[in-house]
């Protein structure tokens, strides 16, 4: 995405809007939204199904690009139906709640962990990949299998290995528990604390899960038709 350089490293948004649809079926899913994470705090977005928050995770990745309002991302003040080039594609990467359907079914785990590498001319692209994959509990023997061939705990361990894998400035991630058992939800949020201190980026953590997002955040907000209803620190988070 072409940007402008500007002061500063939080992420602002301001009066974000997104319609879907045209005329008398246009329906808007964020309205007016403002809202300020720091840079290198982990930030929590909760609150009901279409509330609007795994579409603010979209337009922050530059996947929904048709949205309306001020959006900066550390020095990057984005343009508007602009998809991202440059450095912005290497320092925002997100993490979706499926992780079958993010995984190429057709591609062994190390070619998903080593084409990135290549793409960005990163050397010594497979030793960097099965560091990858132990750095998030994984054996390396698992590199030659295909996702179908993992459970879905360990799909979703890929899916982060492949996210950090480019030393990202933003890391998003939506429901990245909700489609998991109760035991490989535990692994996955345990996991994501260990990463945390390792990785010096800013954390933005969707879920329809209060207790998850109180489990890894330092704030959040929760959300409801298509704006922040109110921001919590962690002790208001832990409280029932």
């Amino acid at each position: 995405m072409r940007a402008t350089q500007n002061q500063g490293g939080d992420i602002q948004i301001r009066d974000l809007q997104v319609e879907f649809g045209a005329g008398q079926r246009a329906r808007r899913v964020l309205d007016a939204l403002d809202l300020t994470v720091v840079d290198g705090e982990t930030f929590g977005i909760f609150g009901p199904s279409g509330c609007g928050k795994s579409t603010l995770l979209r337009v922050l990745a530059g996947i929904e690009l048709h949205w309306s309002g001020y959006i900066r991302l550390f020095e990057h003040t984005l343009e508007l139906r602009t998809s991202y080039r440059g450095s912005l594609r290497r320092a925002v990467q997100m993490v979706f709640q499926d992780p079958y359907a993010s995984l190429h079914p057709r591609h062994t785990i190390e070619r998903v962990l080593v084409e990135p590498l290549q793409v960005h001319r990163i050397p010594r692209p497979r030793r960097v990949a099965l560091e990858a994959l132990e750095e998030v509990g994984l054996p390396a023997t698992l590199a030659h299998r295909y996702p179908q061939q993992l459970s879905g705990g360990q799909r979703q361990r890929v899916a982060i290995a492949r996210a950090l894998l480019l030393k990202p400035r933003l890391l998003l991630l939506d429901e990245p528990t909700s489609a998991l058992d109760l035991s490989a939800q535990a692994g996955i949020l345990n996991l994501l604390n260990r990463l945390k201190p390792r990785h010096p980026m800013t954390l933005i953590l969707v879920s329809h899960d209060r207790g998850v997002i109180a489990h890894l955040c330092d704030r959040a907000a929760q959300m409801r038709n298509g704006r922040i209803e109110q921001l919590l620190d962690r002790a208001e988070l832990s409280q029932e």
